[in-house]
This record gives C-alpha cells, sequence and structure tokens, in this order.
C-alpha cells in the first residue's frame, strides 16, 4: 500500500504539495485527478524518492522508496516517456534497464511482447510515435514484474485502441492483487478504468475514495409537484430534512437526499409528484464541481 502522511513540498515561495494525506490500496486501479500545477507529478516524484518533501512522508508498504530492498521489483513507474535515448532502440532501452536492475533478458522480450512492441523493438526509439513512447515506458515499468504500479498520464498520445489496451492493463494489474496509481486528465477514461480516486486542488487533498460512493454522494434530485401551490411547502419539508434546495423552474433542485427519501416526505404531506428524478453526474462533472468549490 502507498501512504502519504502530511506531504508538503515547497520550491520557494511555490507550495507546490501541501499536507496532503491519502492510501492507495492494492487489489484496484486508483486514479489520481487534478488541474495542471495541482501538484499530482510532484507528488508522485516524492513517493519515488526523487524529490524530497519538505515535510511529511511517502511510503510504499512502509518504507521510504530508497529503502527498499529490490526497487525495481517492487515498484514500476512512468513519469515521462520522452527518457529514453533517441539513438538506442527500444530494445536496447530495456536491456539497459534490466541490466542495471539485475533482470535477465528473457523478460525484456516478455515486456515487448506484451505492450505491443516486438514489432518495433529494434527500431530507434527517436522514430517512435509518442503513443509507442508511452508504450515503451509501461514496458520498462512492467520489467521487474513489480507489485506497485505508478503511471504519470500514461494515455498521452495513445488511440482509442491504445486506451483501451491500457484501460484493461491497468485493470489486469489490480485484479492480480497489485497496486496501481494512475494520473491521467482523460475523466471519462478514469471513470472507465478506475475504482478509487485521488483529488487534489493547489496541493491540498479535496476527495477521497471508492468512484461509486463519490458520484453517489454528488447525485442531484430534480423534484416538482403536481400542484404548484405545493412547491414552497415541499421545499421545506425537504430542507428539514437535511436536503440543500434550490428553486429550478417549477421544480426544485435537491442535494443530499436519496430520491426514496424526497418521495416518502411527500408522501406523508400529501404531496402528489409530477417529477422525481435522480441526475448522477459523470466523473468529469463532479471533479470540476469539487475542484472548483463547486456543490458536492
Amino acid at each position: 500500500m502507498i501512504t502519504v502522511a502530511g506531504l508538503t513540498k515547497r520550491y520557494g515561495d511555490v507550495l507546490a504539495v501541501d499536507d496532503l494525506s491519502f492510501t492507495v490500496e492494492p487489489g484496484a486501479v486508483t486514479g489520481f485527478l487534478g488541474a495542471n500545477g495541482a501538484g499530482k507529478s510532484t507528488t508522485m516524484r516524492m513517493i519515488l524518492g526523487l524529490d524530497a518533501p519538505t515535510a511529511g512522508t511517502a511510503t510504499i508498504g512502509g518504507r521510504r522508496y530508497r529503502d527498499l530492498e529490490h526497487p525495481v521489483r517492487t515498484v514500476g513507474a512512468l513519469l515521462d516517456p520522452r527518457c529514453a535515448h533517441p539513438g538506442r532502440t527500444g530494445r536496447d532501452h530495456l536491456r539497459w534497464m534490466a541490466v542495471a536492475a539485475g533482470i535477465g533478458r528473457v523478460r525484456v522480450d516478455e515486456v515487448l511482447e506484451a505492450v505491443g512492441l516486438a514489432g518495433a523493438a529494434d527500431r530507434r526509439v527517436g522514430g517512435y510515435s509518442l503513443g509507442m513512447r508511452q508504450r515503451l515506458g509501461i514496458a520498462g515499468a512492467l520489467l521487474g514484474d513489480p507489485e506497485v504500479v505508478l503511471l504519470d498520464e500514461p494515455l498521452n498520445g495513445l488511440d482509442p485502441d491504445g486506451i483501451r489496451w491500457v484501460r484493461e492493463l491497468l485493470r489486469g494489474l489490480a485484479a492480480q492483487g497489485r497496486t496501481v496509481f494512475v494520473s491521467s486528465h482523460l475523466l471519462n477514461e478514469v471513470e472507465h478504468t478506475a475504482e478509487r480516486v485521488v483529488v487534489i486542488g493547489h496541493g491540498r487533498l479535496i476527495a477521497t475514495g471508492a468512484i461509486a460512493d463519490l458520484l453517489g454522494r454528488t447525485a442531484v434530485l430534480r423534484v416538482t409537484a403536481a400542484d404548484p401551490v405545493e412547491t414552497a411547502e415541499l421545499a421545506t419539508a425537504l430542507a428539514w430534512a437535511g436536503g440543500r434546495v434550490e428553486p429550478d423552474g417549477d421544480g426544485l433542485t435537491v442535494r443530499g437526499l436519496a430520491a426514496e427519501t424526497a418521495g416518502r416526505i411527500a408522501l406523508d404531506r400529501g404531496i402528489a409528484l409530477r417529477e422525481l428524478a435522480t441526475h448522477v453526474r459523470g466523473l468529469e462533472e463532479t471533479f470540476h464541481a469539487l475542484a472548483h468549490g463547486g456543490a458536492a
């Protein structure tokens, strides 16, 4: 499990990560969401020991990355697909990584096949498309058959088939009991890939938990009384029950109450309803509401 506790990072007067705490559990794909500049990449770099935190800790299985006995076999990471030398072939790039980590050449061929680069393995990386570089970076992350996988924007540059492949790969890794932590700005894809999310803004935690629970908490009801005269009475009753009620045309928008609760309140007061509908926000809509301080 990845555990981030009170993590803080300052660059001079810039506070990039601000007292950030969350956990990433094994057996699930966890999406890491935040606007550009929110602190996602800085947080990942601190988890991997590439940047030293100003305060707080980031551990993997209770240990800092630099204290892991076999780091490449424990954690696989992709932070920048451009890190491979353009003059090397894809195969040579992975062989160089394998030698440094004490991993046999057979594993290089296995990961090249797994990411769909076997046919391009002997071409120079400088001639690779961005999507091919992403696949090579993922191959490098998987080289040590790690228990934990961290990928920063792995969907960039991939075509729809490539995105589908990454989705299936990540789900498969999580199904094997691995810890999978993936940042992405493609929120619709995260919604279809991840089971859990960590949402940050300006370096601070905004929300964390299962996507289903997060979307459920942000559901919005549309309630309309059959008799418009009873709208005010209905609004008062729903607000008294804890709903956040706003006028919406000839009806009401209600947050914080389940549809069955709103329906029971109307029934108890003898108010006939013309409309009682639940609108569940998608992850993109929910993210923007949370990130910009909107109602959730």
